[in-house]
């Protein structure tokens, strides 16, 4: 008995001891974004309370922060005695991180929204993408379907590449509405060229707004803050209330203004306002990747994540799922089969945007 229990005291120990660390650097976002920072801090945190390990963030306040920040990172996973994962959040980053990782190949690196500079990927790295125009598609659908006034708007933050992927998709989404129903909703579009700055954000979204938009759909990071509260104060503007019942019965009644978020779900920043959000599995890239270092079942290079993958997913419409007619949830549960399919190909580039064409679709209903 006395044997056993020495080896139980012992594996408690060696258990206990293991010390591995994950070590998010933000983009320039930061956290409190309520969007993809945000996103991708809750699945490594997931992972680190499942597993009892340490994780920590690293601010970045400018682009010039992003070497010095991964390298402190790297540096730290090193003195962990069972090592880490470092992440480095969003494509801004990408060759900060394949510099640093070069120089810290002993250390574990993340990249998400990350494609590599060449077809080669260091052991140590793996990136994540996702299929962002696969939600934008569905969240573009139902603003096609559920605008008032036959205009729609789009505002980015900076326009790099999955930024742009969820315009493609957001486009896509519009133009097949418009095909199979016989409609001619437009988009406005426009870019805040910032993630950071809420301000600009409403001050786009006001400006849309004024242009006859009566949804916009942001891709924009905290800018996107802003995108919502402006389209909040809009609809209470004239609704006269901020009570949900209120707001539901007017929006059903005469519609109003509305914002479609973006990574996250972000219906609760406004409930009855955001109307849907196009999210994207940052939280479950994280987790993924942090569970694979711990577990050695690292496998380096990228990986793309889409609706077949779980990896991109349309908000559950807590509030506002009784707006969108029972005829387009059934359309949208259609056109999802056929995506994971592949009969229906989402462009995620311009020339594949402006080459597509609609497929021929028959609803089985």
């Amino acid at each position: 008995m006395k044997k056993v229990l020495v080896v139980l005291l012992a594996m408690l120990f060696v258990v206990s001891a293991f010390s591995f660390k994950a070590i998010m650097v933000t983009d320039t976002g930061g956290l409190g974004d309520k969007s993809f920072n945000d996103g991708t801090w809750a699945g490594i945190k997931r992972a680190a309370d499942e597993l009892g390990i340490k994780a920590k963030v690293i601010q970045s306040y400018e682009q010039a922060d992003y070497i010095s920040n991964l390298s402190k990172a790297a540096e730290e996973i090193q003195k962990e005695p069972d090592g880490g994962i470092v992440y480095a959040v969003g494509f801004m980053m990408t060759d900060a991180l394949f510099q640093v990782a070069q120089q810290f190949p002993d250390v574990y690196f993340a990249g998400i929204d990350i494609a590599p500079p060449t077809d080669a990927v260091p052991p140590n790295v793996i990136t994540f993408l996702f299929k962002e125009q696969e939600s934008a598609f569905l969240v573009g659908y139902i603003a096609a379907a559920t605008t008032r006034v036959g205009k729609v708007g789009f505002i980015g933050g900076i326009p790099i590449p999955p930024v742009e992927r969820f315009r493609y998709g957001f486009e896509t989404g519009v133009k097949v509405y418009n095909d199979l129903h016989g409609t001619n909703v437009t988009i406005l579009k426009g870019y805040a060229n910032s993630f950071s700055d809420p301000k600009k954000g409403k001050d786009l979204a006001l400006a849309q707004f004024a242009g006859g938009v009566d949804i916009i759909f942001h891709a924009s990071g905290a800018v996107g803050n802003g995108v919502i509260e402006a389209a909040k104060e809009k609809m209470v503007s004239l609704v006269g209330s901020e009570d949900l019942s209120k707001i539901l019965e007017y929006a059903f009644d005469k519609g109003g203004f509305f914002a479609m978020g973006v990574d996250v779900d972000q219906d609760y920043m406004a409930p009855g306002v955001v109307l849907a959000s196009a999210m994207k599995g940052v939280d479950t890239a994280s987790y993924m990747g942090v569970m694979w270092a711990y577990n050695g079942e690292w496998v380096p290079g990228v990986h793309v994540l889409g609706l077949a993958e779980n990896g991109v997913r349309i908000s559950p419409m807590k509030y506002t799922k009784g707006l969108v007619s029972n005829r387009t949830l059934a359309e949208l549960e259609y056109l999802v089969t056929m995506i994971k399919k592949g009969t229906l190909v989402i462009p995620d580039t311009e020339e594949a945007l402006k080459s597509f064409r609609t497929p021929k679709i028959e609803f089985p209903f």
